[in-house]
């Protein structure tokens, strides 16, 4: 039986032969950062589809040869962006399995490829609330002081009500094909702005600072770390 689903927002083009090459597919620990995020949702989820550059496709199949990756997952064509990605996503799970979306039970997260560090109690608890029709986040506070505006016209606000947020962002099925029928909009910056604008509120879950999303080379040594660690 089809209930959780995850998609992994894996986009993003590039060369293996130089610096280009998106931080998915870089090595952590020895074997690919996309490879540790798929086997951290493998346990908690009943598939799992990865949206990942047309041009990239053949790479990503000569990783899984070359590391013997064999965790189950389906691979769909993403889009110039994230938003087109998660719909593509969408759209494969309704040609392929017509009643999932009419089942109320049924969860669909998103997460970012690069965040190979999230937590199973996490992941467990963001399918939880979305199975009680909650649409939610994870989120982390911040620990800075926060001003908003201009270089020059700007004020402080109060950084308790600041909330840095992370991925997976998990929604019951039913809400989430419902929010990806609408254009796509500028404004859209992740799935809960796309879920947000046709009315539904976000449930934020504090999250773990270890749930960080690699982008410079500074994040793959404290990633390291924290592998290392555990």
């Amino acid at each position: 039986m089809l209930n959780r689903v995850v998609v992994i927002a894996a986009g993003g083009s590039g060369s293996r032969l130089n610096k280009n090459l998106p931080k998915q597919f870089m090595l952590l620990n020895e074997k690919p950062v996309l490879m540790h995020t798929i086997s951290a949702f493998e346990p908690y989820v009943d598939k799992i589809i990865v949206a990942i550059n047309a041009e990239m496709v053949d790479y990503w199949n000569e990783l899984c040869e070359q590391y013997n990756f064999t965790v189950p997952h389906e691979l769909i064509l993403g889009g110039k962006t994230r938003f087109q990605s998660v719909r593509n996503a969408l759209n494969y799970l309704e040609t392929r399995f017509p009643d999932f979306f009419y089942d109320e039970d049924n969860t669909v997260a998103v997460h970012d490829a690069a965040r190979p560090l999230v937590d199973s109690v996490l992941i467990e608890k963001s399918f939880a609330l979305a199975f009680e029709g909650k649409s939610n986040v994870l989120a982390q506070k911040s620990t800075n002081s926060i001003r908003i505006g201009s270089i020059s016209d700007n004020d402080a606000i109060d950084r308790d009500k600041v909330w840095q947020i992370q991925t997976p962002q998990t929604f019951p099925a039913q809400v989430i094909q419902e929010a990806y029928q609408q254009a796509e909009l500028p404004t859209f910056t992740d799935d809960a702005s796309v879920v947000e604008k046709i009315g539904y509120s976000i449930h934020l879950i504090e999250s773990s600072y270890k749930n960080i999303k690699l982008t410079f080379a500074e994040d793959f040594e404290i990633a390291k770390l924290y592998l290392n660690t555990n």
